[in-house]
């Protein structure tokens, strides 16, 4: 019996996952490394952020997923250096050889350059990052009630930069709790002067999406009280005075930062491997170009093609549809078949922006209100992992869409050591 192959996969998120799940157990050993002991599901972060659902309903042990499948050891732990020539990945709890290495280790916020923003500035990418951005809402509406006059303009402002998805669907989210939330928690705070400003650079709010989709979705921010100010670049911000490159100031104690993203980076990588925004250039099989025995999936691949010579969206349809591809190839690799090329039939993209209000853009069908909300709904209950969970995340949206009200404020930190 020939010797099973040993494939390192790095990266529990959608290609991951998926990539392990698709992989014959038959002639493949598998090694899944992350740094935290879940998958989380990106798409819904926002909805942590705003108090909507709890983290838990959307995170997902990874030795839950994969209980049961044999050919797979997964080790919580960093990847502090790959080496390509002699096939072995450097951890913080020690090394381990591949035969096949498998980068799918996803992106994070892009600052630009800029030190301070990324020091002051809250972001959205990990679940932790959702509560801390949960934690500090929910503190600073207690800090307003006895706050001192000259600093609750600061406190009252609430900066979102970056109006994609993300930018959108928090600006919507907290536009509805500052409609039907707040005044009952805080009877004695005024929410008139309670400002949501959406600052976008380019010219439209989800500008990479179609006319329709850009037009609707600022309608509606705009209907929900949502000051939106494109065409506009952010210079700076150090924790209490947001500045523009116009000139222009906030005041403000809370700043979002979702305008942009790079690739994760791992040491040992020749510079020659990444190509813009940090992504790892790989090939229509998802080899790494150049590379002896390294691929890439999901949001750190930079596959450029015809159809996407800038490379293919970073959603999730394509990350895991790119793993489900590679997991093909490799088991034809190993029967000395032909493999197959990464195609990917664009399926469209959404975004929610509030209750009965969201944009779909489908290739033949481009539609905006209370069915394209319906089928965001849908299609993002049929990509939560597990049933207990989907049921979990219904309950929790019926409940909020008759009562207008989630009953999950709580804020939960540590406690201030002495």
């Amino acid at each position: 019996m020939q010797k099973k192959q040993k494939i390192i996969v790095i990266g529990g998120g959608f290609a991951g996952i998926q990539f392990v799940h698709q992989i014959d157990e038959n002639i493949f050993d598998v090694l899944l490394i992350d740094k935290i002991n879940h998958h989380q599901f990106q798409p819904l972060f926002y909805q942590v952020a705003t108090s909507q659902l709890e983290p838990s309903s959307i995170s997902f042990p990874l030795r839950n997923i994969f209980k049961g499948k044999k050919n797979l050891q997964i080790r919580l732990t960093e990847v502090l250096n790959i080496d390509e020539s002699n096939s072995t990945i450097t951890t913080t709890i020690g090394d381990f050889h591949y035969d096949y290495l498998v980068i799918a280790i996803g992106c994070k916020t892009n600052f630009f350059g800029n030190q301070e923003i990324e020091k002051c500035a809250f972001t959205l990418k990990t679940t932790y990052e959702a509560i801390k951005i949960r934690n500090h809402i929910l503190q600073t509406f207690e800090n307003i009630i006895s706050a001192d006059e000259n600093i609750k303009e600061s406190l009252l402002n609430l900066v979102i930069v970056g109006a994609g998805p993300t930018g959108v669907e928090l600006a919507g989210a907290f536009a509805e709790i500052r409609k039907n939330i707040l005044p009952k928690d805080y009877p004695g705070i005024d929410f008139s002067k309670f400002k949501i400003i959406l600052i976008e650079g380019s010219k439209n709010t989800l500008n990479s999406m179609s006319e329709k989709a850009k037009i609707a979705s600022r309608k509606y921010l705009e209907a929900m009280g949502v000051s939106i100010m494109t065409e506009t670049i952010v210079a700076n911000y150090d924790g209490k005075l947001l500045t523009l490159k116009n000139g222009d100031s906030i005041k403000t104690k809370t700043v979002i930062w979702a305008a942009g993203v790079k690739g994760n980076t791992i040491l040992g990588l020749p510079e020659s491997y990444y190509g813009n925004s940090n992504r790892l250039k790989v090939s229509v099989l998802n080899k790494v170009i150049d590379s002896k025995n390294i691929y890439a999936l999901g949001d750190i691949a930079l596959m450029e093609t015809d159809i996407y010579p800038k490379g293919h969206p970073q959603l999730a349809n394509v990350a895991i549809n790119q793993a489900k591809n590679l997991a093909y190839n490799f088991k034809k690799m190993m029967q000395r078949k032909p493999t197959r090329d990464f195609d990917y039939k664009d399926l469209g993209s959404m975004a929610t922006i509030g209750r009965n209000k969201a944009v779909v853009d489908l290739p033949f069908f481009k539609f905006q209100g209370y069915l394209a909300w319906l089928v965001w709904m849908f299609l993002h209950l049929m990509l939560i992992l597990n049933v207990r969970n989907r049921l979990i995340i219904f309950i929790n949206w019926a409940w909020a869409y008759f009562t207008k009200d989630t009953s999950l404020r709580l804020i939960l930190k540590e406690k201030t050591k002495k």
